[in-house]
């Protein structure tokens, strides 16, 4: 495996919630609009929980066409349960793109970073945590960076 996918995978097993609640929903969804902003980053921001929005904002600038990407990569961690970033490259690896190797269908499916699992430890993916409107790479690194120091460290600690 890639020291690119075993990154991905990694982050994925270290960036999970101990709990998960609306109001964590709010919090997290502000941490990015706030990031976001400090970036000058028009985007649009989604946080579910079991099929159910918590959090969605779209920054000036960004445009509908974001609110679809969302729901594309949205889809694809609920199918996956991994991040679009990591299905990117995972399929890349293969030599071939999600479409082709899994038979989604592309309109409602999207393979490109910025969707990340909102996973609690110990109950698994309960949601997803997405943000659409800055190259792929970007948008995936966003979420990251706010999970990085939205987590407290117990929660992070408890990473096997």
């Amino acid at each position: 495996m890639s020291e690119l996918l075993e990154k991905l995978l990694e982050q994925e097993s270290r960036l999970q919630f101990a709990w998960f609640s609306h109001q964590r929903a709010w919090d997290l969804g502000v941490a990015l609009k706030t990031a976001a902003e400090a970036e000058g980053a028009s985007v649009a921001i989604d946080i579910t929980l079991n099929g159910l929005t918590l959090f969605a904002f779209v920054l000036p600038g960004a445009r509908g066409d974001n609110l679809e990407w969302v729901r594309r990569k949205k889809n694809s961690v609920t199918r996956y349960h991994h991040s679009t970033w990591y299905l990117a490259n995972a399929y890349k690896a293969k030599g071939k793109n999600m479409y082709e190797g899994s038979g989604v269908d592309p309109k409602d499916y999207a393979c490109h970073g910025g969707g990340f699992p909102l996973t609690v430890r110990g109950v698994g993916v309960v949601g997803s945590i997405t943000v659409s409107g800055l190259p792929q790479e970007d948008d995936h690194r966003l979420i990251v960076e706010v999970l990085e120091s939205f987590l407290d460290e117990g929660e992070k600690a408890c990473a096997d």
